[in-house]
């Protein structure tokens, strides 16, 4: 039996959901249909995710094709959640990309598939409601040719798309019209095809079928399939298609374990329970673990598993499956099996959550919401809890729907109801110079500043956040040179005005303690004050948030639209025409401008406008 871990992703109400509700019930996994509407799917297990219609965290289901087990991670559509998104792809062994046949290539779509093909993943692109009115094929093709990839090859075709009666038909290789259309498609990647081509013989259906599968293995051609997720149409070719034209990736069983949890759920007595895909290697229940976590926290730690499930079914999670694991309580999102070896297939990078906000509690206290937002950032490492100086508490964000999903799973599943502050970009200092201070025990001042320690600092611009020592490191007991050094990193995460310090190294140049007097609060007291000395003397520069933008806009509206960002400060670096009748516009903005730029495009472009946009970099704040 072999393992194969798929995408399903799309843009937001493109029916993904919907897809894999229908994939799970025409499979036998399940004896009855979900719906959205009625929020009885079974990956949207949320309160929230129900009564919303949207997918908020990956979830994972399964099903069987023969002799292929079929693991399906049902991810994030709304941009919101990108972060979601970007931890389900290094899971993935392929994807189903799910378009819209009424709505189309959306902006979102357009993000998914450059991030699935930058992966090298193989893709099936499925075209969803077809019985819609205003449902196309024909123009879509062509839409997605243009809009994602040149070399996409349809398997089925649509009669009487846009009405009820919509219906599928697979082609066949042993159709010549069909096979001249793939042959072409195909020579466009692959010499010795256009060679026969144009020289002879021509490719027989064998060849050309696995060519077909071996050109979507590459991530190189994209099959088509049309279909409709509500009725089922279509569905029968798409599995076929899962079937034998994806591939898992190479895992090896043999070796030392390694894997990354990806999801975390509760049991109902409150233990964690990691969902955990293992690359190689083999675990079992019983076994002790230990687990790597990626900065900024660092460090490992070890866990033995109480309780394994492993997803399709068996008692040994092997390398390329699925597992649930309970035992590990400290586990975050994120966290990897310890191994000395890295994942060799690249895994997407997307920029932190560029937006803040303060949120308080209308009911409770505010350590019960503080230990609540805990609970939720376990789920996902980019939402970022912090206690402000005023004992506030504050959130990063990607956007405002996330902030609401947080707002409706605090009041739900933790009966807290909070208000939060409009949000705000998040703004970052960066050292300019160089700065030292120190405060030295001597026989005029035994205690400076009033503490039994001596410090010094020096602070300078570096490549990322660093610590180093002048000092011996025998000089101080341990627990002095681990106060110290826990307090710089503190105060730059906080920073001597409320904004993180972020590209600097901090050495420490003096050092000394009268025993038995000092303790290490001494000197997590004189190195806050040092360090902010030696912060001022430096000079900070506070940088902003940049947004990545494109926008797709008709020829007539580019004039308006270029002086409408202009207007915003954007910085516009390229503008090109994909087709003769639009504008494709990109270039950066500040990220508190974004929301206005995409606002006024409706008007600016009769509807027609498409827009997306991305955290990118930080630039200095004018």
């Amino acid at each position: 039996m072999r393992t194969l871990n798929i995408g399903v992703m799309a843009h937001v109400d493109a029916g993904k959901t919907s897809l894999t509700e229908r994939l799970l019930f025409d499979t036998g996994a399940i004896t009855a249909l979900g719906s959205v509407d009625a929020g009885t799917t079974q990956t949207d297990t949320g309160a929230i995710e129900r009564q919303r219609g949207i997918t908020v965290r990956s979830a994972v289901t399964s099903f069987r094709l023969g002799e292929t087990q079929v693991n399906v991670i049902d991810t994030p559509g709304h941009t919101d959640f990108v972060a979601e998104v970007d931890r389900a792809l290094e899971l993935l062994d392929a994807a189903v990309l799910v378009i819209s046949a009424v709505e189309g290539v959306q902006a979102h779509t357009r993000v998914l598939f450059r991030v699935l093909r930058e992966m090298g993943l193989p893709v099936l692109i499925f075209v969803n409601k077809i019985d819609r009115a205003g449902a196309r094929d024909i123009g879509l093709l062509d839409d997605i040719r243009t809009g994602l990839a040149r070399h996409v090859l349809p398997l089925t075709t649509v009669h009487e798309s846009g009405t009820a009666h919509a219906r599928v038909r697979s082609k066949s290789l042993d159709d010549k019209a069909f096979q001249l259309k793939a042959a072409e498609t195909l020579a466009e990647l692959d010499d010795s095809l256009l060679s026969r081509l144009v020289d002879g013989p021509p490719p027989t259906a064998a060849e050309l079928g696995a060519a077909i599968a071996e050109f979507t293995a590459r991530g190189a051609v994209y099959p088509v399939y049309f279909g409709s997720a509500l009725h089922g149409t279509g569905i029968r070719e798409l599995l076929h298609g899962i079937e034998t034209l994806l591939r898992p990736r190479p895992n090896d069983p043999a070796a030392a374990p390694e894997g990354v949890v990806f999801a975390i759920d509760r049991t109902a007595s409150g233990a964690k329970i990691a969902y955990l895909r293992l690359f190689s290697g083999t675990v079992t229940a019983r076994q002790r673990m230990t687990l790597r976590r990626a900065a900024p926290d660092g460090g490992e730690y070890a866990g033995r598993i109480t309780s394994l499930q492993v997803v399709g079914g068996g008692t040994r999670l092997t390398a390329g499956n699925i597992g649930k694991i309970t035992g590990w309580p400290r586990v975050r999102v994120g966290d990897r099996l310890a191994s000395n070896g890295e994942r060799g297939r690249p895994v997407a990078h997307l920029a932190e959550p560029t937006l803040r906000t303060v949120v308080r509690p209308r009911t409770g206290t505010p350590s019960r919401l503080h230990l609540a937002l805990r609970q939720l950032s376990e789920q996902d490492p980019l939402l970022h809890i912090r206690t402000e100086a005023d004992g506030t508490t504050s959130v990063l964000l990607y956007g405002e729907i996330q902030k609401q999903i947080i707002a409706a799973t605090l009041a739900d599943e933790f009966g807290i109801a909070a208000e939060f502050e409009l949000s705000e970009p998040v703004h970052i200092e960066r050292v300019t110079g160089v700065g030292a201070a120190a405060e030295v025990m001597d026989r005029h001042t035994p205690r400076p500043c009033g503490f039994w320690a001596t410090v010094g600092l020096r602070v300078e611009p570096a490549d990322g956040i660093r610590f180093d020592y002048e000092t011996e490191l025998g000089a101080l007991p341990r627990a002095f040179h681990t106060a110290i050094e826990e307090t710089v990193y503190a105060i730059l995460r906080a920073g001597p005005h409320g904004r993180t310090v972020t590209d600097c190294l901090v050495t420490l140049t003096h050092s000394g303690f009268a025993p038995p007097v000092s303790t290490a609060a001494d000197f997590r007291g004189l190195t806050r004050i040092v360090l902010l000395r030696a912060l001022h003397l430096a000079g900070t520069q506070i940088l902003e948030p940049h947004h990545a933008f494109e926008t797709e806009i008709p020829s007539d509206a580019l004039a308006p639209v270029t002086a409408h960002l202009t207007t915003l400060a954007a910085a516009i670096t390229e503008t090109t025409q994909p087709t003769p009748t639009t504008w494709l516009v990109r270039g950066t903005l500040p990220a508190r401008n974004a929301h206005a730029a995409q606002q006024l495009l409706p008007t600016l472009t009769r509807g027609e406008a498409t827009w997306l946009s991305r955290p990118a970099a930080y630039k200095p704040l004018p």
